[in-house]
């Protein structure tokens, strides 16, 4: 014997909020309990990227002007003694 259902028409919604789509947006929960006061340490100034960079701070600025000089030196500042070896020849033996 098989009991015959009524089915109904759901009521309509007035305040337009749906608790399903809430439950389904507010994601999986895990179990860590002390998870949400540990996302401070991974967001904002102590972001992975902003404690790297905070890591060195003159780093750039140094790479810059160690460039910088390396080009002058190779370009400017040229040995003019580069027979200095030579020109001593069989004289100062």
């Amino acid at each position: 014997m098989h009991f015959t259902q009524i089915r109904r028409a759901q009521k309509a919604n007035l305040t337009g909020f749906d608790p399903k789509a809430f439950v389904a947006s507010a994601g999986h929960r895990t179990n860590d309990p002390w998870a949400r006061r540990e996302q401070w340490r991974y967001i904002g100034p102590m972001s992975r990227w902003n404690r790297f960079k905070s890591a060195f701070p003159g780093l750039g600025i140094a790479t810059v002007a160690f460039a910088a000089y390396c080009g002058y030196e190779y370009l400017f500042l040229k040995d003019d003694h580069h027979g200095h070896a030579e020109g001593h020849g069989e004289a100062h033996h």
